[in-house]
């Protein structure tokens, strides 16, 4: 059972449609949410993956992130480190995305500035219902670029050396594509961050010990600190499950 904790005003047991309630988008407008998991003390993976941090109330949450959203949206590494494919039917998907009157399924996007970690033959380009978007720039060799188009991707560039992640944002919300959910990587995430395009930060706090050398959920050049604000906690199986909406910059 999973247990609303804050706001307290709204603390006690969820059903599944409280649960899906609590992370739906709220409107169709252009957001931007990310999704992470993290051990206690910090680290996001297991011997490479994220999977041995997961938890029962952790997969409901990042199934809710998927089943609700326009597009996932995910840095090429990440997608063939975990062992991404395109998003495919479910009953449980199929449900939910007639219920709250969204299209049969989401869409995937991979970010590539080298394209050396998207083969063209990975399962994310061609184990896919809906065609998958490549956001990727023009320093990428047209022929590689090519090889996605023929694997049966839609390959959209949005710079010239790099991603522009602000362009590759707009290009997705131009294609009907506004609630974006974010599966990371770290890279990804911390360039997101950045460029101020972070609208909620969910994150899973998994009941597990690391240590090692495992990176954190945000990894770039660095940033003023964006002020986050607390909008709710759920807790099962000992996890703790966190919606953080970034606040925006104060204007100068």
């Amino acid at each position: 059972m999973i247990h609303q904790i804050f706001p307290a005003a709204d603390a006690g047991p969820l059903s599944t449609e409280q649960l899906e309630r609590l992370y739906a988008y709220p409107d169709d407008r252009l957001r931007l949410s990310v999704n992470f998991v993290s051990s206690a003390d910090g680290a996001v993976e297991v011997e490479g993956s994220s999977a041995g941090l997961s938890t029962p109330p952790d997969r409901a949450v990042l199934d809710l992130g998927t089943d609700l959203a326009d597009v996932v949206l995910v840095a090429a590494g990440t997608a063939t480190a975990e062992g991404f494919t395109g998003v495919k039917h479910n009953d449980r998907m199929d449900d939910r995305r007639r219920r709250f009157g969204l299209s049969e399924l989401p869409s995937t996007a991979v970010v590539t500035s080298s394209g050396k970690s998207l083969d063209p033959s990975a399962p994310v380009l061609t184990d896919t219902v809906v065609p998958t978007i490549v956001l990727t720039c023009e320093s990428v060799p047209a022929d590689l670029r090519g090889r996605w188009t023929d694997a049966g991707a839609e390959v959209v560039l949005t710079g010239d050396e790099s991603v522009d992640l602000a362009v590759a944002v707009a290009a997705l919300g131009e294609r009907g594509l506004r609630r974006i959910n974010c599966m990371g990587g770290p890279a990804l995430f911390g360039s997101l961050a950045e460029a101020g395009l972070v609208d909620e930060l969910r994150l899973t706090l998994a009941p597990f010990l690391v240590s090692g050398e495992a990176g954190r959920i945000a990894r770039g050049a660095g940033m003023d600190p964006a002020r986050l604000e607390l909008v709710s906690v759920v807790t099962g199986d000992d996890t703790l499950l966190m919606r953080y909406r970034v606040r925006a910059a104060p204007s100068s």
